[in-house]
């Protein structure tokens, strides 16, 4: 960046969420005014609405926000608030879409019992339950695979790829020669990172290619805010 901050990539995929007020502060920090969240519960006027207090952080530079299925609750509350005030473009897949306030009432004999009494609502009114946050643009996650050919692909492959007159009598040589053992069968398995499931994609490594998408879309962000305020 030479020392100059272009914007900020909020990571939330994989977050199953938390504490709802850790939920608005960090929707606040990037805010500047206007509602973060809402819940309301059967009766209308049990609505409690949390609203962003003045400051923003980042001091109004680009936000990217990522999510993915596995993003859940809190990190929902986030997505949506930055996402209905337009401060943050969301990439990725669809979120969780646990979208329900739990109350916890003690009982006798340190015990307890946790009620759903409630719905998350966005500034703009959408209920998270079972629907989720839609990302502004799908970006679905790669994941890491070697072509069952064994060997990446040349011109050779391409068809009616003009063919190569000096491996002619090398290539009846070899047919006429026992076969050779084959190729190791371990660059045709899907590679793993060694974390989760087999061929998927470490978060953060050169790999991620929602994270280098998120990357790619800051700097046109940047860019495109630079020269708008030159032409102001």
């Amino acid at each position: 960046t030479h020392g100059k901050l272009k914007g900020y990539v909020l990571d939330l995929r994989n977050n199953p969420g938390g504490l709802l007020d850790q939920a608005i502060a960090v929707a606040d920090a990037f805010l500047d005014r206007g509602e973060i969240v809402s819940t309301r519960s059967r009766r209308t006027e049990d609505i409690q609405r949390y609203n962003a207090r003045q400051g923003d952080i980042a001091d109004n530079l680009p936000l990217v926000v990522l999510i993915n299925d596995g993003s859940a609750s809190a990190a929902e509350i986030v997505a949506g608030a930055l996402q209905d005030h337009r401060r943050a473009i969301l990439v990725g897949t669809r979120s969780f879409g646990k979208g329900s306030v739990q109350t916890i009432i003690p009982l006798q004999g340190n015990g307890a019992m946790r009620l759903t009494t409630a719905r998350y609502y966005t500034p703009s009114g959408r209920s998270i339950q079972a629907v989720g946050i839609e990302p502004d643009i799908v970006v679905e996650q790669a994941r890491l695979q070697v072509s069952s050919s064994g060997r990446p692909r040349s011109e050779a492959d391409l068809r009616h790829a003009l063919s190569n007159d000096t491996l002619k009598s090398e290539r009846s040589r070899d047919e006429s020669s026992p076969a050779g053992p084959p190729a190791s069968s371990a660059r045709e398995q899907p590679r793993s990172d060694g974390k989760g499931r087999e061929g998927e994609v470490r978060f953060g490594s050169p790999e991620d290619y929602q994270l280098a998408w998120a990357f790619d879309l800051l700097r046109g962000l940047s860019l495109y805010r630079a020269t708008h305020l030159a032409n102001e």
